[in-house]
C-alpha cells in the first residue's frame, strides 16, 4: 500500500499519507528508509538535498534547505527555510471561457434591482461600535418563537463591529469600512436592512449614504440612538421597523435562476498538507464548472497566494489584471516587512502541525481553489464584483475578515475548505464546509458538509468531487441548509478589515 505521495517527477520530497515511524522502508517505490518519525501530511526527503537548494513540491519551490538533508529525513521547519517569494512574475494572458449553452438553474430570490439572493434575511447593521448593543437588542427580540409567525424569513441578524469612530474621511480605513457596510446593506441576501447609529460618531449615517450608493427607503431604514431618545426608545423603534420590513417581504418567492447569477466566495482555513491535494483542487474543479456556466468565483487572501503567484499570472485575461495583482503583492511585501517573519507569519501553528512549512507551500494549495480558467479581474477589499468568471479580491488571510470582504463584494454563497476542522459561518451567505481528510471529517462530521478525503482514500477523483461540490452549491443556493447554518454560525463572523496585516 502506498504510504507516501510524490506530486511531481522533479520533487525531492513526498507527502506521508499516514503517520510513519522511523525505520519504515519505502521500497519498492523509493530506495529510502525513514531516518525519523514523520507525521501524516508532512514531507520526507526522497533524494539528497544540499544546503541552499530549492526544495520543490508539485514542481514548485517551497523554500530553501537550511542544511544538508539526507534521503529519509523529515523535511520541516528545522531544515527548510523561508526565502521570500521564488515565483516568476512574468505575465501571460489566456482567453476567457465562453459559457456553455446548456443552462443550469437554482431556485433563488430575484430582487427589484435585478440582483439575486440565496437567502431571505433582515439585517440590522451598526454604523459604529457604540450602536452595537442596541443593534443586538433589536435582533434579540426576534426569537425562534417570534419568527414562527414569519416563515418566509430566514432570520433577523445583527451585524456589529469595533470601528466607525476615530477614523477620518478619506482614510483607507474609513473607505474600506464604508464599502463593507454599503456592500452588506445592499446585499441581495437581505430583504431589508436597518442602519443603527449613535449620532456623534465619525461614520454618520448621512455621510455613509453620501459616500456610497445607499438610499434610505421602505427596505433600507435608519435609527440614530441620540435622536430618538436613547437605548429603550431606539430598540422599540427598531423592532417596529424590522416588523414592517418583514411584512413587505411576505410575497417574495424563490424562482428558477441561471447559475450565472451565483457569486461564490472561495475560502480555506485551518489548512493542512492535504488541502492542496483534495479539497482545494476539487473546489477548483467545481469552480471551472461554475465559470463555464457564466458564474463568478472570488479568490482572496492575498498573503496565501504569495510564492505561487506565477500560477495566476500565467493565466490572466489581460496585462492590466496581471499588473494589478503584482502591485497588490508589492504593497503586501512592504506592509508585512514590519512583521517579525514577514509573509511567513502565515502559515499558522495549526497549518505547520498539518505539514505546511512555509507560506510558499501553503499558497500552492490555496491557489488550487481557483481552478484553471482565466483570472478576469482584481478588486480591492469589499469592492462590488462586476466581472464574471474567476476574479481576485485583496484581503488578509484571516478567514472572517476575508469572507466579510467577499460578501460585501456580492458573494451570495461561500465554499470553505479545511484540513484542521475550522468552525465557521458567514451569514447572510451560506457557507459550505469541505473536509480535506477522512479522519478529521469523521471527528467533526457535525461541522462538515462534504468529505473530500475520499480523494486521498482512492474512492473518488478530483473531477468527480468537483461535480459533487458544484451540485451541492446549487442545492445550497436553492435553500438547502449547510452544517454551519444548522449549528447557528454566522453572526460573529462579520469582521470588516482594519488595516492590519493579519486581522
Amino acid at each position: 500500500m502506498t504510504v507516501v505521495l510524490r506530486l511531481a517527477a522533479d520533487d525531492q520530497v513526498a507527502i506521508a499519507l499516514r503517520p510513519l515511524s522511523k525505520g519504515t522502508d519505502l521500497r519498492p517505490e523509493y530506495p529510502v528508509t525513514l531516518q525519523a518519525d514523520v507525521p501524516a501530511g508532512h514531507k520526507v526527503a526522497l533524494a539528497p538535498i544540499h544546503e541552499g537548494d530549492r526544495v520543490r513540491r508539485f514542481g514548485q519551490p517551497i523554500g530553501l534547505a537550511s542544511q544538508a538533508i539526507k534521503p529519509g529525513e523529515h523535511v520541516h521547519e528545522h531544515n527548510l527555510a523561508y526565502p521570500g517569494t521564488l515565483a516568476n512574475r512574468t505575465i501571460s494572458t489566456i482567453d476567457r471561457v465562453t459559457p456553455v449553452n446548456e443552462v443550469v438553474t437554482f431556485n433563488g430570490y430575484r430582487r427589484h434591482n435585478g440582483r439575486v439572493g440565496t437567502r431571505n434575511f433582515v439585517g440590522i447593521l451598526s454604523t459604529v461600535n457604540c450602536s452595537a448593543r442596541v443593534t443586538r437588542m433589536i435582533a434579540a427580540h426576534f426569537t425562534p418563537e417570534v419568527l414562527r409567525a414569519y416563515p418566509w424569513i430566514d432570520g433577523v441578524m445583527p451585524l456589529t463591529h469595533t470601528s466607525g469612530c476615530s477614523i477620518s474621511d478619506g482614510t483607507p480605513s474609513m473607505d474600506m469600512l464604508r464599502r463593507t457596510l454599503s456592500g452588506y446593506a445592499e446585499h441581495p441576501n437581505f430583504v431589508g436592512v436597518l442602519l443603527v447609529g449613535l449620532g456623534c460618531e465619525d461614520n454618520q449615517i448621512e455621510t455613509l449614504c453620501e459616500h456610497t450608493s445607499l438610499r434610505l427607503g421602505p427596505t433600507m431604514r435608519s435609527i440614530t440612538i441620540q435622536r430618538v431618545g436613547g437605548t429603550t426608545a431606539a430598540v422599540k423603534a427598531g423592532i417596529n421597523d424590522v416588523i414592517e420590513m418583514i411584512e413587505l417581504a411576505k410575497d417574495v418567492m424563490r424562482e428558477p435562476i441561471p447559475v450565472s447569477e451565483m457569486v461564490v466566495g472561495l475560502q480555506c482555513g485551518g489548512s493542512d498538507s492535504f488541502s492542496g491535494l483534495s479539497a482545494n483542487p476539487a473546489l477548483g474543479a467545481a469552480v471551472d464548472i461554475l465559470v463555464k456556466q457564466g458564474g463568478t468565483a472570488i479568490l482572496s487572501e492575498t498573503p496565501e497566494i504569495y510564492g505561487a503567484e506565477n500560477l495566476l499570472l500565467q493565466r490572466v485575461a489581460n496585462e492590466d489584471v496581471g499588473q494589478k495583482l503584482i502591485d497588490l503583492l508589492t504593497w503586501w511585501d512592504q506592509y508585512t516587512a514590519k512583521e517579525p517573519h514577514g509573509f511567513d507569519h502565515n502559515a499558522s501553528p495549526g497549518n505547520r502541525a498539518g505539514g505546511l512549512t512555509t507560506i510558499l507551500e501553503k499558497s500552492l494549495g490555496a491557489i488550487a481553489k481557483g481552478g484553471s480558467t482565466s483570472l478576469n479581474a482584481v478588486y480591492n477589499y469589499a469592492e462590488p464584483v462586476r466581472e464574471k468568471g474567476l476574479v481576485f479580491m485583496d484581503s488578509p488571510g484571516f478567514d472572517p475578515v476575508s469572507a466579510t470582504g467577499q460578501v460585501a463584494g456580492g458573494a451570495n454563497l461561500l465554499v470553505f475548505t479545511t484540513g484542521r476542522g475550522s468552525c465557521f459561518g458567514c451569514r447572510p451567505s451560506p457557507s459550505l464546509k469541505l473536509a480535506t481528510n477522512t479522519p478529521m471529517y469523521e471527528q467533526m462530521s457535525e461541522d462538515m458538509d462534504i468529505n473530500c478525503g475520499v480523494i486521498m482514500d482512492g474512492k473518488a477523483s478530483i473531477q468527480e468531487m468537483g461535480r459533487i461540490i458544484f451540485d451541492r452549491m446549487v442545492a445550497t443556493a436553492s435553500g438547502e441548509k449547510t452544517s454551519s447554518e444548522i449549528l447557528g454560525y454566522g453572526d460573529d463572523e462579520f469582521a470588516p478589515w482594519h488595516i492590519n496585516a493579519w486581522t
